[in-house]
């Protein structure tokens, strides 16, 4: 019998604040504007597309695509879906 591998889907996991905020912040620490999409796009698979999207005002198609690898959303769009997760982002010095 051969084993059943499956894709590893990171929003399965996310599944409490402190979960969501270590991991958010480790993706920002790497600084890698990709990676931080795709990170809030796992947050908001964990969370329901669809009612983050409607939160931010935004289409659940459009937050899809806002969201892949390779997008390039404007600075305003990223923040509102960042709200509507109901995430702060913080500043702390080097």
């Amino acid at each position: 019998m051969k084993p059943v591998i499956t894709d590893f889907d990171p929003s399965a996991y996310l599944d409490n604040e402190q979960v969501i905020a270590a991991y958010l912040s480790q993706v920002m620490e790497d600084g890698n504007a990709d990676e931080l999409l795709t990170a809030l796009g796992h947050i908001a698979r964990a969370r329901g597309m669809a009612k983050v999207a409607a939160t931010a005002g935004i289409g659940r198609e459009s937050l899809y695509k806002i969201l892949a690898p390779g997008a390039k959303p404007r600075f305003e769009t990223v923040m509102k879906i960042v709200r509507a997760l109901g995430i702060k982002l913080h500043a702390v010095p080097t």
